[in-house]
């Protein structure tokens, strides 16, 4: 890839001169060769990554490639459980939720009372770096979890909009509102779960294009 060209062209004491530079081809390198299935490519760069690291959130967007990547292999299990670390490390510890689903669309209903359709629309994007990695691991433990945890899965989506509602909207919140929407809909209200995916569309419909081409295929599932 192109970005496999700039690394070459970097200097040996590169991550000493040109950190910044550095991470970000290495991330960029790293996101190519996840989408080609190159799996050496992206095992070297995770490795110089991780050693050269100079904090953990700097370490977050080759974190995310590995997660993608064992959920890509058939190792769902094991994605859904490094995800779990990740977020715990990032403040948000889902192990320990036990609420039923009922009890997690409850609570999330409740939060979302607050705020008009409108409101939501129109709510401010999400800025801090670190929480827009959380709701990417969030986002993909959503899915993952679904197939895999289903009685845990509801603890994500209220997560996933209860962090949309403090901190802004995000191009994964569209994925909470549309499993908050499916899971009202499983509990007997396919009205009231039809409203949220809606809603969950019109949050989409209001993404870049480029954010909403990686985000889009959940509220196909989701509908």
């Amino acid at each position: 890839s192109y970005f496999d060209s700039g690394i070459n062209f970097l200097r040996n004491d590169h991550w000493e001169e040109h950190y910044t530079l550095s991470l970000e081809l290495f991330d960029l390198a790293a996101k190519c060769a996840l989408a080609n299935g190159d799996v050496n490519s992206l095992k070297f760069l995770s490795q110089q990554v991780m050693r050269k690291a100079q904090t953990y959130e700097d370490t977050l967007n080759i974190l995310y490639c590995l997660t993608c990547f064992l959920a890509y292999s058939s190792k769902l299990p094991e994605s859904i459980e490094k995800g779990l670390d990740i977020l715990s490390q990032l403040g948000i510890d889902l192990r320990s939720k036990k609420s039923s689903i009922e009890a997690c669309v409850k609570e999330t209903k409740y939060l979302l009372s607050f705020s008009s359709e409108d409101e939501i629309l129109n709510m401010r994007r999400m800025t801090d770096p670190k929480l827009i990695m959380a709701m990417k691991f969030l986002g993909k433990l959503e899915l993952g979890m679904t197939q895999m945890m289903p009685e845990s899965a509801p603890h994500v989506m209220q997560q996933i909009i209860q962090l949309s509602l403090l901190h802004g909207m995000n191009p994964v919140s569209p994925i909470g509102f549309v499993h908050l929407g499916s899971y009202i809909a499983k509990l007997g209200d396919v009205s009231e779960g039809y409203r949220y995916v809606k809603l969950a569309r019109l949050l989409l419909d209001k993404l870049d294009p480029r954010e909403r081409a990686a985000e889009g295929e959940v509220i196909c599932f989701g509908t």
